[in-house]
């Protein structure tokens, strides 16, 4: 079967229609900045609710490594012949910490490979410093298990 060619500003537009609609991906005030084959880069603003109590600012943990999953099965969600009704979901995340993120955020997340049952993604999380730098914050791995479509 031949994979019919998508536009990516399509898919990116049904991306954060999806997104924007998502209780927690809302919350977080996720946005799509690109959208490729096999490739997506996702931002989230800086936003104190994010943050640990009693930590100067510091982006909880968790939020990064949602940061990862999301991205990456999204960017897993791009190798389908249809991106919108493919099923997946998570079965190893493995995120590891390089420094605090205290500022925006954004994740780019790309497909290792995507097999017939197993996809395996690489994400990269940044934060943007005072200085306006953008400096990486957290790398990581996720494994999922390919559905397909419904």
């Amino acid at each position: 079967m031949t994979r019919p060619e998508f536009a990516h500003d399509d898919i990116a537009t049904a991306y954060q229609q999806y997104i924007d609609g998502h209780g927690f991906l809302s919350w977080l005030g996720l946005s799509v900045e690109t959208v490729e084959d096999g490739r997506v880069v996702f931002a989230a603003p800086y936003d104190e609710k994010l943050t640990n109590p009693a930590s100067d600012g510091v982006v909880h943990g968790g939020i990064t490594a949602s940061l990862v999953d999301t991205a990456s099965g999204f960017a897993l969600r791009t190798t389908f012949d249809d991106p919108a009704t493919a099923r997946l979901t998570t079965t190893d995340l493995d995120v590891s910490y390089l420094r605090p993120a205290t500022g925006d955020l954004r994740v780019e997340a790309e497909v290792i490979r995507a097999g017939s049952s197993m996809g395996v993604t690489d994400a990269l999380v940044t934060t943007e410093r005072e200085d306006g730098e953008w400096v990486d914050v957290a790398v990581g791995r996720t494994s999922y298990r390919l559905m397909g479509e419904p």
